[in-house]
């Protein structure tokens, strides 16, 4: 997919009530404090870049893919910075910024823990990433038999699995939230929304999963 037709997508009813919801979520486990700095890892097209740059509290924002194209196309929409760096080997060093995250990133890389090593390594504060559940419907209809479209090689998480990513790791109060219960985003979804995040809170297709960098790793 271009870069484009990325961000186009989120300009659709759909895509804009699931980018909401999503940033919603991570802002929340997130909780930047004024004059805070973020950095986004695999931050394509820099939708969430751009949404954590334009909050009052954030000093500043840092966006880097390793797909120098979305990096470019990124650049100069909104006032965040973007470079072109592997979020596997991150060229910041530690403890560059309060708040790191990553949004389905890391269900595209290889050596998931080792891009998680990198994040904590270069986070101050708390990390939150974005991930794709095993246990929903949108996996169901996208997910099976190597994915389709844009979920086409995605790894998709179960909550086992991101307890494992992050066991051993230098991080402590892992909190773990889930969104998108049905994820055509019709005025069904939306109005079913609130009411199945609490009668099936670990169902939906978007996994947020947040951790506070533990003292002294670096």
């Amino acid at each position: 997919m271009q870069p484009e037709q990325y961000e186009e997508w989120y300009t659709t009813p759909r895509g804009a009530w699931i980018g909401g919801i999503e940033y919603r979520l991570l802002d929340e486990l997130l909780t930047p404090r004024f004059g805070e700095t973020v950095l986004d890892v695999g931050c394509g097209t820099g939708y969430f870049t751009r949404r954590f740059s334009d909050s009052a509290a954030v000093d500043w924002t840092v966006g880097a893919d390793v797909d120098f194209a979305s990096a470019r196309f990124a650049a100069g929409r909104g006032k965040a910075i973007y470079v072109a760096a592997d979020g596997q080997s991150l060229p910041f060093t530690n403890r560059s910024f309060d708040l790191v995250t990553s949004v389905t990133a890391l269900c595209f890389m290889r050596e998931a823990r080792r891009a998680l090593m990198e994040m904590l390594r270069v986070a101050r504060r708390r990390v939150a990433l974005g991930l794709l559940n095993r246990h929903s419907l949108l996996w169901f209809t996208k997910g099976r038999d190597g994915g389709r479209g844009a979920y086409w090689g995605a790894h998709w998480h179960t909550r086992r699995e991101v307890e494992r990513l992050f066991a051993g790791q230098p991080a402590r109060n892992l909190t773990l939230r889930t969104a998108i219960m049905l994820p055509g985003g019709g005025r069904v979804a939306r109005w079913a929304e609130p009411h199945l995040e609490r009668m099936a809170p670990c169902c939906g297709a978007f996994v947020a999963v947040a951790a506070d960098v533990a003292p002294g790793l670096h």
